[in-house]
């Protein structure tokens, strides 16, 4: 049943109402975010007083980012099933009470179900959030409304391991989860006193029996089964687990039976067929290679500052900080350009030679003791190539959409974006487990014994550890150990290399496609996504 499109202008909002509303629908899409990545810093404490394991513990991660990737897809339709409105306060209630109860979690599976309901009431903050800031602006200033947007979701991943680690140093793991109590009461008050709905003429309301409840199962065995196949592959061994491949083709089977479901329903809860838009099946993918990027990226320099260079994990988060101002900063001069007319594809076209520029300077500057001076400029350069690429892909995958299309296509490239992520992780966490392998091989095969620089260095490290007080027996022993220690840091530091090598090359494959993009001949005008 389709909903009637209603005045362009209806929902459009001047001044203090105005402002109110995008800080508000700002608020709800960083918090949603920020908590995809505060609870990282936390898992060791977590663990400990929780008593649960490793495994048990990056549950957390899971059930909250399986639950996000589960109710993105469906949000366009829940929000005409209930009222805007309604929905988004209704999720933000969700999302507060469940932070409330997972700080007060007494043992790892109460978390864990308490942070997968978190993850349902967050994942529909991200895309409303959107479309409610979108429809608050006047057409002609519609790009700089989704630049206000990109700034909560570029900023939003690189906030939550700083404010993590500076919430587990100074208080302690169940106030990651509390602070979003008081500022979710804040949200859901000004949702209620300001947010407008659309109005529906003819409703869009179904029935219980018209709700496509198979086309819900179809994807949760999808979208669900491939989440955790990502999250948990490389720590589970991939296909040599039982549960990997089970659900791995339950994945296959889920995604099959979904698509077919969703081209053969009435009312289906996902609309394939706006899919057909050449401009939307370029930026979905686009999306997935955005996500790809700014997750893996938020991921890899943490893990490499901790691992290699030894830093702590607030000083390992407050790195990325700069490069998330910068890319806060080019927003509003991003929408303006695109209100100019810049065209989008131009501009995304230099943001993936801009991020691959950062890729490859970050391969040649990685050692095993690099500085932070050493990465500054080139975290600023990865700042300005996401500022360049999130707001141009967003309002080029909807341009030409129309209507209700619009959000449905705002879900898709929410949902790809977030997968993206996944995937980026995953195969990230994967290829460095497996390529450093191969470096470790590679490099001890260039460690003759017989060979003079070898033997000197051998014993100078066992002349130091004599030194120290040890036997000459121990003290070879331990130099032996330490020249292990440093070929497998060295290792790991080459396959960094390579991530960020194939991460670059990866964007820059990516501009002769964009460049072949057809521009809409009008702006984006998203005033009826439902």
């Amino acid at each position: 049943m389709e909903a009637a499109i209603h005045q362009p202008d209806s929902l459009v909002e001047y001044g203090f109402r105005r402002v109110v509303i995008t800080i508000t629908a700002v608020l709800c899409a960083l918090l949603e975010i920020v908590d995809t990545t505060i609870v990282n810093v936390a898992l060791n404490d977590m663990k400990g007083s929780l008593g649960a394991t490793l495994t048990d513990v990056a549950w957390v991660i899971t059930a909250y980012a399986i639950a996000n990737v589960i109710v993105i897809p469906m949000t366009s339709w829940l929000s005409q099933q209930f009222g805007r409105r309604n929905y988004f306060a209704a999720s933000i209630i969700i999302f507060t009470v469940a932070s409330f109860l997972c700080g007060n979690a007494t043992n790892i599976w109460e978390l864990v179900f308490f942070r997968f309901i978190q993850g349902m009431g967050g994942g529909a903050l991200l895309v409303t959030a959107q479309t409610i800031i979108t429809e608050s602006y006047p057409p002609a200033k519609r790009s700089m409304a989704q630049a206000i947007y990109g700034m909560g979701v570029i900023v939003g991943p690189t906030l939550g391991p700083p404010l993590g680690g500076y919430i587990i140093d100074h208080f302690s793991w169940p106030y990651i989860f509390y602070i979003n109590v008081p500022l979710g009461v804040i949200a859901t008050l000004l949702t209620l006193s300001f947010v407008r709905s659309p109005k529906y003429d003819g409703g869009g309301k179904k029935s219980a029996k018209e709700v496509d409840w198979w086309g819900m199962l179809f994807l949760i065995m999808f979208i669900g089964s491939l989440q955790y196949v990502l999250e948990h592959g490389q720590q589970d061994d991939w296909f040599a687990n039982s549960t990997i491949v089970t659900l791995s083709i339950v994945s296959f089977f889920g995604f099959f039976l979904f698509i077919w479901r969703e081209l053969v329903c009435d009312n289906p809860i996902v609309n394939l067929r706006v899919l057909k838009d050449k401009n939307l099946q370029i930026g979905t993918i686009m999306s997935f290679i955005l996500g790809f990027g700014l997750f893996g990226s938020t991921f890899i320099i943490p893990l490499y500052t901790q691992s290699i260079l030894g830093w702590p994990a607030t000083d390992a988060g407050m790195l990325l900080i700069p490069s998330s101002i910068m890319t806060g900063l080019m927003m509003p001069f991003i929408g303006k350009m695109i209100q100019s007319g810049v065209p989008q594809k131009y501009m995304v076209a230099l943001g993936l030679s801009i991020f691959f520029g950062f890729c490859f300077i970050m391969y040649g500057q990685l050692t095993n003791d690099t500085g932070s001076e050493h990465m500054f400029w080139p975290l600023i350069l990865r700042g300005v190539g996401l500022g360049l690429l999130f707001v141009p892909v967003m309002t080029l995958s909807l341009s030409t959409l129309k209507g209700k299309a619009i959000g449905e296509g705002a879900s898709f490239t929410g949902m790809m974006r977030q997968l993206g992520g996944s995937f980026g992780i995953a195969l990230i966490t994967t290829f460095i487990a497996r390529d450093s392998q191969h470096h470790r091989v590679d490099l001890v095969s260039h460690l003759n014994d017989t060979s003079f620089e070898v033997q000197q260095r051998i014993t100078q490290l066992q002349a130091n550890f004599i030194g120290k007080g040890f036997s000459p027996n121990e003290a070879l022993a331990k130099a032996y150990q330490l020249l292990d220690f440093s070929v497998t840091k060295q290792a790991t530091v080459l396959s960094y290399m390579d991530v960020f090598l194939y991460l670059g090359v990866m964007f820059l494959l990516c501009v002769p496609f964009v460049l072949m993009i057809k521009q809409g001949k009008t702006k984006v005008d998203p005033s009826s996504i439902h």
